[in-house]
């Protein structure tokens, strides 16, 4: 009788044969050509495989059976991501897609069909696996994960092991929220008073988030850190082998007191302030709109991040931005004059304006919070609606481009469960695992044709109460999975039963792989 397959996310089409495939009866891998993407994605095989056989690369013969195959067919072009698999007991297994993505893509799934006794590197007596056919493609275009940096920072280890997580589940976009109040995480060579004096905060690690002791003059910042340039260069390149375009976040006009420990100047009242340990939000301090050296050191920080980052992408943040010093700034009220605006949320839609106009300079399009809609939305700007839908649906209706990431089902810095452990505070809201499957990025409201602006979806980690590598994985585990299954296979496909039945296998894998996860 034939097996079912276990597979997150799980594929468009499965077509179950009889049988199964002993994967010790492979006798090489054959890839069409010797172009650098086949030659990689061969390599996955081989080292994947390697536990249990030693296989070659074979010159490339169509008649040979029990090799794997690999081909790119560019001929017959579909949808990026997209992959065609088969598994047969005699002739092997044949791998194709239209890009290097999708033959990516297809690995994972073969990949999650082996023994996750082959990630220990250590031979195995499982190595049978089902004859199937599966034809795969995802459902939305952005599968999405975030991390903030700011609030507590994350060794290039840890993004490199969360860059690796993002890959299993077959997403293609990690949003890096590098700057914030609470520290300044990206060298910017023009400007190096920002990791000298914006990437560390004196040590309160020992306190509540919310409550901490004020800073003591004698006191020095020594908690904290912040990415080299080589370091960055060196994320990008392991992502890019992933098919994961990394996205920048540098914050503006808001969440950005860290920077006034360095560039007071650039602030409305210009004073020097320290960067602050622990909640402050609401914040006032604020970029000074009115301030024409404000918008140099911008595009001054832009050009740098835009030349270490190749994505199409770069987010400017410009969510809860406070006006109050806008309002009694006279720089800013005399911009708001100059330039015919009706109020401060005007400024804000000036501010955001001007800077999208750089990023468009440069061929790279910005991405920001809802807030962005607030005096007028940006011309080409894609909205991130995390204030529920509203935002989402006010800009799809407009034409613009939409990635979805409400705080009702997208927000893994919430609790996961009802019970709440000692030690293991989270973010104020409840998101377990149910609801975040149940999870549909395309608001009713939307018509057919509406619908197509919004791009897919994001899990967002923000990590006021997460200080360790261990306790983001426990955040996001498995709800990054929930999440990864409702964008590719696309919401209410399967259901949530089955999806749990089928979690409890790439659990294993996540044991074997040393990464933490919440039970559920």
């Amino acid at each position: 009788m034939a097996k079912s397959i276990s597979i997150i996310p799980y594929p468009s089409s499965v077509k179950i044969k009889p049988d199964d495939l002993d994967l010790r009866d492979l006798k090489g891998i054959m890839i069409f050509d010797n172009s650098k993407e086949l030659l990689q994605i061969a390599t996955l095989f081989e080292t994947i495989l390697s536990p249990i056989s030693r296989l070659k690369i074979c010159p490339w013969d169509i008649n040979a059976n029990r090799f794997i195959k690999i081909v790119i067919k560019k001929e017959n072009p579909i949808t990026c991501g997209s992959y065609y698999l088969k598994i047969d007991k005699e002739t092997g297994v044949f791998l194709s897609a239209s890009t290097a993505q999708g033959l990516y893509y297809g690995f994972q799934t073969f990949r999650q069909l082996t023994t996750s006794d082959l990630e220990k590197k250590q031979t195995t007596k499982k190595t049978l696996i089902q004859n199937c056919v599966i034809e795969d493609t995802p459902k939305f275009s952005y599968r999405g994960m975030h991390l903030d940096v700011s609030r507590h920072f994350f060794n290039i280890d840890f993004i490199k092991t969360y860059i690796d997580m993002i890959a299993l589940h077959k997403m293609n976009y990690f949003h890096w929220h590098l700057t914030d109040d609470n520290g300044w995480r990206v060298e910017i060579e023009k400007y190096p008073d920002l990791i000298k004096k914006s990437a560390y905060r004196v040590d309160r690690e020992d306190q509540p988030w919310r409550n901490w002791d004020p800073i003591r003059p004698e006191e020095k910042p020594s908690y904290g850190g912040y990415y080299t340039k080589k370091e960055i260069k060196e994320v990008v390149n392991y992502a890019s082998e992933r098919h994961i375009t990394i996205i920048p976040e540098i914050e503006m006009p808001a969440h950005t007191s860290a920077v006034f420990a360095a560039y007071p100047e650039l602030s409305c009242k210009g004073e020097t302030l320290d960067v602050v340990p622990g909640s402050y939000w609401p914040t006032i301090d604020i970029f000074c709109a009115g301030n024409d050296s404000t918008f140099t050191f911008l595009e001054n920080v832009l050009n740098e991040v835009i030349e270490l980052f190749p994505s199409n992408y770069i987010h400017i943040g410009g969510d809860e931005a406070d006006k109050t010093y806008w309002k009694s700034c006279k720089k800013c009220q005399d911009r708001i004059k100059t330039e015919n605006l009706k109020n401060e949320e005007e400024l804000q839609s000036y501010f955001v304006k001007r800077i999208e106009k750089f990023i468009n300079n440069n061929q790279k399009n910005l991405v920001g919070w809802d807030e962005i809609l607030e005096g007028g939305l940006v011309p080409s700007a894609t909205v991130m609606s995390w204030r529920g839908t509203k935002g989402g649906i006010e800009a799809a209706r407009s034409g613009h481009n939409v990635i979805m990431c409400p705080t009702s089902h997208c927000y893994f810095d919430y609790y996961q469960t009802k019970k709440q452990n000692p030690g293991q505070e989270a973010f104020d809201g409840y998101i377990p695992l149910e609801k975040v499957y149940s999870f549909n990025p395309i608001p009713k409201e939307l018509s057919m044709e509406e619908s197509k602006y919004i791009l897919g979806g994001q899990g967002n980690l923000w990590t006021e109460f997460v200080k360790t590598p261990e306790r983001a994985q426990h955040m996001v585990l498995p709800r990054m999975t929930a999440l990864s299954e409702v964008l590719w296979s696309g919401p209410q496909t399967n259901s949530y039963k089955n999806f749990c039945n089928r979690l409890k296998n790439l659990q294993k894998r996540f044991e074997v792989l040393s990464w933490n996860y919440a039970s559920v």
